[in-house]
C-alpha cells in the first residue's frame, strides 16, 4: 500500500478531492386508504460543501439532522433527489467516473461493526473479498489482509482466523478499518464509527485512525455526535441542521468563534470538567422541527434567540464569512433586514458623500 500519489491527483492540490452541489433526498411517504398523508420527508435538502485533499472535515449536529444520509449519498448507497458528487473533479455516477472506480477510491466505517461484517466469513476473508472483487488475484488479497490487520494492531497469526463473533467491539471496528483501507482508497467516510466504543478503546480507535492518515496520505469525513472528539481529529467541521448546512469553518475557529445561533447552542451543550462552567440551563427550547413540513425562511427561527420577523420570510444563503468559513445566517448576510446585519449603503449615497 502506498499514499496517494500525482498519478492518482487528478486535479492537483488545490482542487477539492470532492465536491458537493445541491444535494437532496426526499423520502416519500405513503398516503393512508382515505388517502390522508403523502408528501416527503426533506432529510437532505440542498447541501453543498467541499471536502479538501488531505483534510479531515468533521460532521456534527443533532440527531435526524441529516448526518448519515449524507454519508450514504456520498457513497451512492441512496440514490440523491437531486444535486451532484463530484470527485476530484469528474461526476460520480457517468461515464467520467463510474461507481466502481468511485467506491474502489472512497470507502466507508459504519457504526455498528458487527453488522458490518459477514458472519460467515473469517476476518481474513473479509478483508481480502474487496480487492478481489475489483480484481486483485487472491494470493495478493490475503497477503494485503494481513499486513492490514497487522497495521491496526491486530496479530494476524491470532485474529487472520476468527470470525466476527469472536471478536470485541473494538477489534471488530479495528477489522472494519482495515477492510476500508484494503482497496488503498484516497479517501475514508467514518459515520459514527467510534461512538458504539467505551472511551478507552475510543481513544485508541481515533489514534489508529490519525495513524493511517498520516501513514496513507488518507481524506477522512468524520461524522459523529461527539463534539470533544470531531474537534480533536477534525481540521475543518459542518454542523447539519434539518437537512441543510449551518456553518462550515475551522475547527479552532469554529468552536471558539461561533457565527451561527444552532452552533453556539450546540457547543454549549458540552459538557465541561470545570464545576465554575457548567451549563445549569438548556441552551435550546423544543425539538427539531418536522423536515415534513420545514418551516419557512430560516429553518432555524422557531427556536432561535435571536431571531427577528425578516427571519421567517426569507430563507439564509450560505455565505463566507472569510477564507475558509462559511455560514446560513441573515445576521451574516449584508443587507438581508435582519437588525443585526450590515446595513448596504447604496452606491449613490457613497458618492455624494
Amino acid at each position: 500500500m502506498t499514499p496517494m500519489n500525482a498519478q492518482t491527483d487528478v486535479g492537483g492540490p488545490a482542487q477539492p478531492l470532492l465536491t458537493i452541489q445541491g444535494l437532496q433526498k426526499h423520502f416519500p411517504l405513503k398516503k393512508d386508504p382515505l388517502g390522508r398523508g403523502g408528501g416527503v420527508v426533506r432529510a437532505v435538502d440542498g447541501v453543498d460543501f467541499e471536502v479538501l485533499k488531505g483534510e479531515t472535515l468533521g460532521v456534527v449536529g443533532e440527531s435526524g439532522c441529516g448526518k448519515s444520509t449524507t454519508a450514504r449519498l456520498l457513497m451512492q448507497l441512496l440514490a440523491p433527489t437531486g444535486g451532484e458528487v463530484i470527485f476530484d473533479g469528474r461526476t460520480v455516477g457517468t461515464r467520467d467516473l463510474p461507481l466502481k472506480e468511485f467506491r474502489r477510491q472512497v470507502q466507508m466505517v459504519f457504526q455498528d461493526s458487527y453488522a458490518s461484517l459477514n458472519p460467515r466469513l473469517t476476518i481474513e476473508d473479509s478483508i481480502a473479498f474487496g480487492p478481489q472483487v475489483h480484481g486483485v488475484p487472491a494470493r495478493e488479497a490475503v497477503a494485503r489482509a494481513r499486513d492490514l490487520l497487522a497495521r491496526v494492531g491486530l496479530e494476524p497469526g491470532r485474529f487472520a482466523e476468527r470470525y466476527p463473533h469472536e471478536l470485541s467491539g473494538g477489534q471488530r471496528q479495528r477489522v472494519n478499518i482495515a477492510r476500508a483501507l484494503a482497496l488503498q482508497p484516497r479517501m475514508v467516510i467514518l459515520d459514527e464509527a467510534v461512538s458504539a466504543l467505551d472511551k478507552s478503546v475510543e481513544a485508541q480507535v481515533i489514534n489508529l485512525l490519525m495513524d493511517l492518515k498520516a501513514e496513507f496520505g488518507l481524506t477522512y469525513v468524520f461524522i459523529s455526535h461527539d463534539l470533544h472528539v470531531v474537534r480533536y481529529i477534525s481540521d475543518r467541521v459542518m454542523v447539519m441542521y434539518l437537512g441543510q448546512v449551518a456553518e462550515v469553518g475551522p475547527s479552532d475557529d469554529l468552536y471558539e468563534q461561533p457565527a451561527h445561533p444552532y452552533t453556539h447552542a450546540l457547543l454549549s451543550s458540552m459538557p465541561s470538567m470545570d464545576p465554575d462552567h457548567r451549563t445549569e440551563e438548556a441552551a435550546l427550547a423544543g425539538d427539531p422541527p418536522n423536515p415534513i413540513n420545514p418551516p419557512s425562511g430560516c429553518r432555524f427561527h422557531p427556536r432561535c434567540p435571536q431571531a427577528a420577523p425578516v427571519c421567517a420570510r426569507q430563507a439564509p444563503v450560505l455565505a463566507p464569512t472569510s477564507l475558509l468559513h462559511a455560514v446560513s445566517c441573515l445576521m451574516h448576510e449584508p443587507g438581508s433586514g435582519h437588525p443585526q446585519a450590515q446595513v448596504l449603503v447604496p452606491r449613490a449615497a457613497l458618492k455624494a458623500a
